[in-house]
């Protein structure tokens, strides 16, 4: 079973709905299909019902959605790097001629409110922030809620947010929050195949994009988002994707795949409970890290509740990565430089309480095997 922080298990009912015949794109049949997404994405992204935010879907990465998200922008960013995927998303700034000015924080931290708050007055005015909500490299989450705080001082400044390991997996609150672009892949919390993002936007991000210049094209936000809310896409979707994130977020809507005792659940009293469950198998990773001695790389209150990033001490993370593998269970070993300290759990998406405690115990023989 594949316990990786993305791609995650998918369940056959998706995997079946992938296999579907083709339809046009032009036809009655996809404009019917694209208007079963927005439901689920409104409350994936936790969206007030008065919100005039739009959700879309586009055939790409998540990384297409950061440089997209970042077209839509003036030339002035804050990018806040305390991990890879946030990294990554600096160098996707730097790489379209945006000046960038880099708020590090420590691999494992989420950033202080007093130290974005410094950033953005001493080395402003800026027009967005790139921020990473759950960096899947480190599995630190930043409490959006005091990211919020900080920007209602400086309202002129677009929060661009990274919701990939996120959505899905923990309420957004997107108007609360003062997002005004959020990304996604399918393929950690919303446990899908990959090759489709999602996102959603502000109704004053998409103002700020119609006004840059030289937005590109297929990653172009105003094209690919009025498409989408027009049902009439740029260009082709990925149309098998397209049924299975139909179904999956209608399934988690009506509490289809929560656990038994969450049976009933339905609307947002259903997304909650699928982020309750998140959060018990967070606490039982923790648990049973304790009884043998390892701990998160980040603090308690900073912790992931999608993916846990474990300090590995004195183990050969490659050697128990491999045995846990051959019992039928694939975790993963720590990101870039945290590869050999660390390794990862993601458990995110439709994975269950009972299989987890199937992988702990496995964990548990392969320490015991290394012992």
């Amino acid at each position: 079973m594949l316990w990786i922080p993305g791609p995650t298990e998918v369940r056959p009912e998706l995997l079946a709905e992938c296999a579907r015949p083709m339809i046009g794109h032009r036809s009655q049949d996809c404009i019917d299909l694209i208007e079963r997404l927005d439901p689920g994405l409104r409350f994936a992204f936790g969206l007030k019902e008065d919100s005039d935010a739009l959700v879309a879907a586009h055939t790409c990465s998540a990384t297409g959605l950061m440089e997209a998200a970042l077209r839509g922008v003036g030339p002035k960013v804050l990018a806040v790097v305390g991990g890879a995927f946030a990294k990554r998303w600096r160098e996707i700034a730097v790489s379209l001629g945006k000046q960038v000015v880099v708020l590090d924080v420590e691999w494992g931290r989420v950033v202080a409110a007093d130290d974005l708050r410094r950033a953005l007055a001493e080395h402003g005015p800026f027009d967005a922030v790139t921020l990473v909500s759950n960096e899947t490299s480190t599995g630190a989450r930043t409490p959006l809620d005091r990211v919020a705080e900080v920007l209602v001082e400086f309202p002129g400044v677009h929060l661009l947010v990274d919701l990939v390991s996120y959505l899905a997996g923990a309420p957004i609150d997107f108007d609360t929050n003062r997002i005004d672009f959020g990304l996604a892949g399918v393929q950690k919390a919303l446990a899908l195949p990959p090759g489709l993002s999602v996102c959603c936007a502000s109704a004053r991000y998409m103002e700020s994009a119609r006004s840059q210049h030289n937005r590109g094209f297929y990653l172009d936000p105003v094209s690919f988002i009025e498409g989408h809310v027009k049902r009439a896409t740029p260009s082709t979707p990925a149309l098998s994707l397209y049924y299975a994130l139909a179904r999956q977020l209608e399934d988690i809507t009506a509490g289809t795949t929560l656990p038994e005792r969450d049976r009933g659940a339905t609307g947002a009293a259903a997304w909650e409970a699928r982020y309750a469950k998140h959060q018990r198998m967070q606490s039982a990773t923790v648990a049973w890290g304790k009884t043998h001695g390892l701990e998160l790389l980040s603090p308690p209150e900073e912790a992931s509740p999608t993916v846990s990033c474990m300090r590995a001490g004195g183990l050969d993370v490659g050697e128990f990565v491999a045995r846990l593998k051959r019992k039928g269970h694939e975790i993963g070993n720590g990101y870039g430089p945290l590869k050999g300290k660390t390794f990862r759990i993601g458990h995110m998406g439709d994975h269950t309480e009972v299989c987890l405690e199937s992988l702990l115990r496995a964990m548990s023989e392969v320490l015991l095997e290394l012992s």
